[in-house]
């Protein structure tokens, strides 16, 4: 695991069943578990807008954990290598703090959750951190620089050191 130490290197370990993730100095790829489903994003701006965690009761349930690591994507810059026809959507209104209806989209195969987008900031995806196949991308130009919904963030997890954090959203305001 040498390469897992030089962070400025590429990191790839085996992760799922695909073996053809990607990145480079400007753009990099995120793979569903069983690889059906390929997304291509830039690391830098203007394409990557920002990093998060999300300490939201919607990214609970929605990841099956405690909070959600993401990255925003203008979709300008979003590529489909593969599986764009294998993503399932659903989505509601009801939950989002926003007021906004936020839609899922995820693998028909093996059910992992690629990118959600907020009818608030329809032109943007947020997709997650943990489908991003270089994996020293998690911790360089992904590491989340703000965290979210920190009055619903569990006890035993402080929070991202260094991150802006912010009660309540930091992307959007409730709908009036």
């Amino acid at each position: 695991m040498p390469a897992a130490a030089d962070k400025t290197k590429t990191y790839i370990p085996l992760s799922g069943v695909a073996k053809d993730g990607w990145s480079t100095d400007t753009e990099a790829t995120a793979t569903c578990f069983c690889g059906a489903v390929q997304l291509s994003f830039p690391t830098q701006a203007p394409g990557l807008v920002d990093s998060f965690v999300c300490n939201c009761h919607d990214c609970r349930k929605v990841t099956a954990s405690m909070f959600a690591s993401n990255f925003i994507i203008d979709n300008e810059y979003l590529t489909h290598v593969r599986g764009q026809d294998n993503l399932k959507s659903w989505g509601q209104d009801v939950t989002p703090a926003s007021g906004n209806k936020m839609t899922n989209y995820f693998c028909n195969t093996c059910g992992t959750l690629m990118y959600r987008v907020s009818s608030g900031a329809a032109n943007q995806s947020y997709l997650r951190i943990g489908t991003v196949d270089d994996f020293n991308l998690h911790e360089t130009k992904l590491r989340p620089r703000t965290e979210q919904f920190i009055e619903g963030r569990v006890n035993w997890f402080h929070g991202v050191d260094g991150a802006r954090h912010v009660e309540g959203s930091a992307y959007g305001k409730a709908k009036e």
